[in-house]
């Protein structure tokens, strides 16, 4: 933090519910022996840029877990529309903190490198409103047709034009080395950013295609989309929670 404004303060968010209709528990699920959050919590404390982290969660028992590992809890409403919100309540109770990282709570193999890297890249340019990530895929992935993978196109600069679950772009021209990005659900935020975000209603485009950020966009927002090639997958059924486990006891981690 040596390079940075004495002033800045970043903090790691990572957004924890007990309710999942797939996965109902999912943040206690062991894995390797420990709890799903608590993977994901290591992870972070080897970032370099985070001056502290916090879970936000709406269950009690996660709370505890969080406290027991000798990580830091913090209890939100049950009843938030999105992640966003969730992380917006959470960070009251840190007025410190001028960037916000929302870091996924079942990413047990989230590289803190890119966290790092978001974060610098937020406390670089102070015309952000926020960051995000996204891994190329070549266009003819079947991952590009699926709409539970979520696809973002840039600008030449690197900030983000559009989100979608739809192909995006659709080729009608082949053109070389450009990629479909696949977008990676981790979001940096300016703290006074987030704080606008909350006040605006479920934007039209939003609510059609079900991605929050795109209520960003509707109302102006700069985001900055960074390449990577962390293809960390997360934990969404049981079965990826077994093969997660197979990753992380043959890598040693």
């Amino acid at each position: 933090m040596s390079d940075f404004p004495t002033t800045t303060y970043i903090l790691g968010v990572l957004p924890s519910r007990w309710g999942s209709t797939r996965f109902p528990g999912k943040p206690l699920h062991l894995i390797a022996g420990k709890p799903l959050i608590q993977h994901v919590w290591e992870r972070c404390k080897e970032c370099t840029l985070l001056d502290d982290i916090i879970v936000a969660t709406d269950d009690e028992r996660i709370a505890e877990a969080v406290i027991a590992f000798g990580g830091k809890a913090t209890m939100t409403s049950p009843d938030h529309p999105s992640g966003t919100d969730r992380i917006a309540e959470a960070v009251l109770a840190v007025p410190q903190a001028t960037h916000i990282i929302n870091i996924q709570g079942d990413e047990p193999l989230i590289d803190p490198a890119l966290i790092d890297e978001l974060a610098a890249a937020m406390v670089a340019d102070s015309t952000l409103d926020m960051a995000t990530a996204a891994n190329p895929l070549d266009p003819a992935d079947p991952a590009v047709q699926d709409p539970n993978v979520v696809k973002v196109v840039t600008a030449l600069d690197g900030r983000a034009l559009y989100f979608s679950r739809s192909p995006l772009p659709f080729f009608r021209n082949a053109v070389d080395e450009l990629p479909v990005l696949r977008h990676k659900g981790i979001y940096a935020y300016q703290r006074s950013f987030l704080q606008r975000f909350i006040t605006w209603p479920p934007s039209p485009l939003e609510k059609a295609e079900s991605l929050e950020q795109l209520r960003a966009l509707e109302n102006g927002a700069s985001i900055k989309v960074i390449s990577t090639n962390d293809t960390s997958p997360g934990v969404d059924t049981p079965e990826q929670a077994l093969e997660i486990e197979r990753l992380i006891n043959s890598s040693g981690h």
